[in-house]
Parts: C-alpha cells; sequence; structure tokens
C-alpha cells in the first residue's frame, strides 16, 4: 500500500486567520484604551517594591518583537488542525484580556523617562497607538506564553535554549519598559495558561468536548469546588500577598468546571503525564491533593499485596515505586501525576470521589490481568481506598478469584481494611459479574 503523501504546509490557512486577528487585536484593544481613557481611569495596583524596577529603554526592541514573532508562528504549525488550535488560542486570550479591560480598566502608575535613539523612535511609534491602560490581564504576557510554547515545540538543543531567553527577555521588558505593573504579568500568565489548557495541540478542545453531566454526585463535588474557588477569590480582594489567592481560585474554578462538563479529559493526561499548562494552571489544587492523600494515609501501609502479584495503595513516590520493584503502574488518579520510572504506566483518568461504572471495572480488570504476567503490579489511586480498591475487586471477581461481588470486596478489605466500596461500587460490580463470564480483551 502507498504511503499517504506529506501533508503541504497550510500557509494559506494561517494568513487567513492573521488577517483576521490582526485588524481584530488594532479594533478591540484601541476600543478598550479609549473607554478607559474617556472614563479619565486613575486606578493602578502595584507593589512598593516595584519603584525599584530600573528603566531599561533598549528593552523596548524585544518588547516590540513579539509582534514579529506572532506572525511567524503561524509557520511553525505544520497541520490544519495545528494552525486552527494556535488561531484559537490567540483569539481567546485576546478575547478575555479586552473583557478585563473594560470590566477592570487600570493605569500605569509610574512615569516614564524619556528615550532617544532608536529606542525613542520605538517608543513614540508604540505611543500613538497605546495609551497607558489595558493593563491587566497583560495581553503581551497571554500571547507570549502561547507563542512561546509554539516555538519551543519547533526547536531542539541550543535553538530552544536561545527561544527561552528571549521569550523570558520579552517576558522581562514589559516591566522595563514601564508598560506593565508585576499584577498584569501574573494575570496575564494566568489567561495564557488558560488558553493553552482550552486548546490542547492533542485531543479535542475542551470547549467542544463540554459534556454537562446529569451525575449528581458530580454536580455536588462542581459545587464545592467553585464555591472553594469563591472563597479563595474573595480573600484575595484586600490586594497585597493576597492576590496569589487568585492563583488557587483559578484551579478550583477549573476543577468545578472538569466535575461539571468536561470531564476527566480536563487533567489532560497523556501517557500518564500532564500537559505542562494544566501543570502549572492547576498546581495550588495538585499542592493539596497531595497533601491530602498523605495526610489521609499516614501510619496505614503505602501498599498491599491482594493477590498473584497484584498490588493495592496510595499513589507511590519514585521512590517507593523503585523500592518495590514494580513492573507496571495502573493509575486511576486523574488528578494527580504518576511518578517518573523504568516501569510501564498505564492511565485510566476517574475522577475522585466519582464512583466507577461497570465498563470502566471491565477495563480497569482486563489491563490488570493482561498486565500482571509482567511482574509485579501496583493499582493505585490518591489513597488506595476507593477507586484502586473496586478496580482491584473487579479484577478478582472478573478473573474468577472471587465467587460474587461481595467475596471480591472481602478480599480487598481482608488486605487493605481501609479500603471504602460503597453501594454504588457494589452494583457496579453485581452489573459486571451479569455481563461477562471471563476477562475481557483489555483496552489498547
Amino acid at each position: 500500500m502507498a504511503a499517504a503523501p506529506p501533508e503541504s504546509l497550510p500557509w494559506r490557512r494561517s494568513l487567513a486567520w492573521l488577517a483576521f486577528l490582526a485588524p481584530l487585536f488594532f479594533l478591540s484593544y484601541g476600543y478598550a484604551n479609549r473607554i478607559a481613557e474617556a472614563r479619565a481611569v486613575t486606578t493602578s495596583v502595584h507593589f512598593a517594591w516595584e519603584r525599584a524596577i530600573p528603566f531599561l529603554p533598549w528593552t523596548i526592541v524585544p518588547y516590540w518583537s513579539i509582534d514579529l514573532l506572532y506572525g511567524l508562528s503561524f509557520l511553525l504549525c505544520r497541520t490544519r488542525r495545528a494552525v486552527d488550535v494556535h488561531g484559537l488560542r490567540l483569539l481567546t486570550a485576546q478575547g478575555i484580556s479586552v473583557a478585563g479591560f473594560l470590566a477592570f480598566p487600570l493605569r500605569f502608575d509610574f512615569p516614564r523617562p524619556p528615550a532617544d535613539g532608536l529606542p525613542g523612535a520605538l517608543f513614540g511609534a508604540l505611543a500613538s497607538f497605546d495609551k497607558p491602560y489595558n493593563q491587566a490581564p497583560a495581553l503581551h504576557i497571554g500571547l507570549l506564553l502561547i507563542i512561546w510554547v509554539r516555538f519551543a515545540e519547533a526547536t531542539r538543543g541550543p535553538g530552544r535554549l536561545a527561544v527561552h531567553a528571549w521569550a523570558a527577555l520579552i517576558a522581562v521588558s514589559t516591566l522595563t519598559t514601564f508598560q506593565h505593573h508585576f499584577i498584569d504579568l501574573a494575570t496575564g500568565a494566568a489567561v495564557g495558561l488558560l488558553c493553552l489548557w482550552l486548546w490542547p495541540d492533542v485531543g479535542p478542545g475542551l470547549v467542544t468536548g463540554w459534556r454537562s453531566t446529569t451525575d449528581p454526585t458530580r454536580r455536588r463535588l462542581a459545587g464545592r469546588y467553585a464555591a472553594a474557588a469563591g472563597i479563595c477569590a474573595l480573600l484575595a480582594t484586600p490586594g497585597g500577598t493576597a492576590l496569589w489567592l487568585l492563583w488557587p481560585a483559578l484551579a478550583l474554578t477549573a476543577v468545578a468546571l472538569i466535575y461539571l462538563g468536561l470531564g476527566p479529559a480536563g487533567f489532560q493526561k497523556g501517557n500518564g503525564r500532564s500537559s505542562p499548562a494544566t501543570t502549572a494552571l492547576l498546581a495550588p489544587y495538585r499542592l493539596g491533593a497531595w497533601i491530602n492523600s498523605r495526610l489521609w494515609t499516614r501510619g496505614d501501609a503505602k501498599a498491599v499485596r491482594v493477590a498473584d502479584g497484584v498490588w493495592l495503595g496510595r499513589l507511590p513516590s519514585r521512590l517507593d515505586a523503585s523500592g518495590a520493584g514494580y513492573a507496571t503502574l495502573v493509575d486511576l488518579a486523574a488528578e494527580l501525576p504518576p511518578p517518573c520510572g523504568p516501569w510501564a504506566t498505564i492511565s485510566l483518568p476517574w475522577l475522585d470521589l466519582v464512583p466507577p461504572g461497570a465498563a470502566a471495572l471491565a477495563e480497569a480488570a482486563a489491563i490488570i490481568e493482561d498486565r500482571r504476567a509482567a511482574g509485579p503490579l501496583l493499582v493505585y489511586c490518591a489513597l488506595g481506598y476507593s477507586r484502586s480498591a473496586a478496580a482491584v475487586a473487579a479484577w478478582l471477581l472478573a478473573s474468577g478469584r472471587a465467587s460474587d461481588p461481595d467475596d471480591a470486596i472481602a478480599q480487598v478489605r481482608r488486605a487493605r481494611p481501609q479500603a471504602r466500596i460503597g453501594p454504588i461500587q457494589h452494583e457496579a460490580l453485581t452489573l459486571l459479574a451479569s455481563r461477562a463470564t471471563s476477562i475481557p480483551s483489555p483496552h489498547p
């Protein structure tokens, strides 16, 4: 069979996106500037230490360079999908940022010293359309993150190091050109991460993949996370250091959306590893989830052997997994990253506190039976109490090592007394037992 011809560079599609985005940028950005100027906005949010930041006129060159990189970034998109994802990220960043400018107009507070030569000319060109408004979230930073990722993916070795160095210089230049305060950079970075999360390179976009859940458990948990996000946001209102609470507020809002409609795909665990954007965006939530897993399981065995080389436990550290000599980790914790090591990791991202259905249990049972022949195998979730316990019970039942759901649950609880398998999971195990007489084929 002849190989398919390589796809040609979708430059026409890239040009179409640029032809749409460029005028939209100037129209929307200029509109927000004019509105703030008409309102005579004087509000500024900055820290006292920012007055020590030096004015470096030459950094207007890297500051301006993002305009060139904006256009060139589309040339690094090798497929139609990559072009569309990149365009949607830039469009979303622009929409969110301009909405922020209109809802919370701010003004840059420090007088800018004069500059001459080339920097002076560039500052003059900038002043022709940019006023000291449009501060938070810094659109410059949001767009930079999106463009930075595209260039970093297309380079290797010294080229990638040069990309990182120049991107860092652009980010710093927003301060040293007296264009933005620090709060603008932090909020701009949050917008950039949000856009990278909403429009991933692999898999469907989260916006198009939304499916509102009817599961009362997921809806209740979504409400709790949303309430926690609201509390963090309220505590951040005094300003100062408390503003950092906006980060966990954003992370918890994302988790609420995951439970409400995005599903496990919102954690973007490809081959067990989350995307860098997801890792950064959800870092406060993940830190809390990891601390919670350690507090709940302190004093418990990290893992217990159930039967025939299959172990059950909590999320292991790299040291734990190395010491136990596992050949395979079956990762059921959608919210936490697995440890890196020489073992095989198979991720089945199940949401915390949401009982898995019969189909999910059957898939886990098949994988456990298929992979245990390679050597010791650990099935784990955050605590090793519920999701992983249900999966091991399903394996015992589907493989004939347990006579019925009650026997499977009893075997798991003898090995790990802390296991919590409730009525809903019992019902799923009963359904699994009624549907299959043997282990199904493992999911590829």
